[in-house]
């Protein structure tokens, strides 16, 4: 039976926390790719993976000058479908942690995008099943994956039966390395807090 190596993208947020608890991955990839959260992204991010025991690898590239909206701290485009989007945001993170992870004999990169997502193009299933094919055409063949569109954040925190103690450290707000507490991130983790019944 072939070893199958994988990786998941590690955002520090609800989402990809829960996804890391479940799939035990061989490593956990944080981009800082110029959001105006990164610093805290990355701090989250290692503390989940120090009490999992999880390979964590930080890639730093700024690519700040190319973003838009409330996570670049930019105005959004008229096109933008929320005031976070960033365009291709999915499609550069994918590509970035590809670049390392071939050079680490990935074999799955692992995401979370839940239900709640399906407004960005990025953030559906059509979306994966594209980039998918097109990685898996490549040299490399690294699968692209996410298996969590199903569900809301909630609902995954409790299939996965993630502890609340790692619910409660993820930080999700698009804006500041604090949480601001108005922004779509920081009011998607106050409902996941409530529906958790996490006071």
């Amino acid at each position: 039976m072939e070893f199958i190596k994988r990786a998941v993208l590690l955002s520090g947020g609800v989402d990809s926390i829960c996804l890391a608890y479940h799939l035990m991955p061989d490593l956990a990839y944080t981009i800082n790719y110029g959001q105006k959260s990164a610093k805290r992204e990355i701090y989250i991010s290692k503390l989940i993976c120090d009490k999992l025991n999880i390979r964590h690898e930080i890639i730093d590239i700024d690519c700040s000058s190319l973003g838009s909206g409330s996570m670049s701290n930019k105005e959004s485009l008229r096109i933008s479908p929320s005031s976070e989007w960033w365009p291709y945001r999915n499609q550069l993170l994918i590509t970035l942690a590809l670049m390392r992870a071939i050079k680490d004999d990935i074999n799955e990169i692992h995401l979370a995008s839940v239900k709640s997502d399906f407004f960005h193009k990025d953030g559906t299933g059509n979306f994966y099943n594209l980039i998918n094919e097109v990685t898996e055409y490549q040299e490399g063949k690294i699968r692209v994956i996410c298996n969590t569109l199903d569900y809301y954040s909630h609902e995954l925190a409790n299939k996965y039966n993630v502890p609340i103690e790692l619910i409660s450290m993820a930080h999700s707000c698009h804006q500041s390395n604090i949480a601001c507490g108005v922004c779509s991130g920081c009011l998607k983790q106050l409902r996941v807090r409530q529906e958790l019944g996490i006071e």
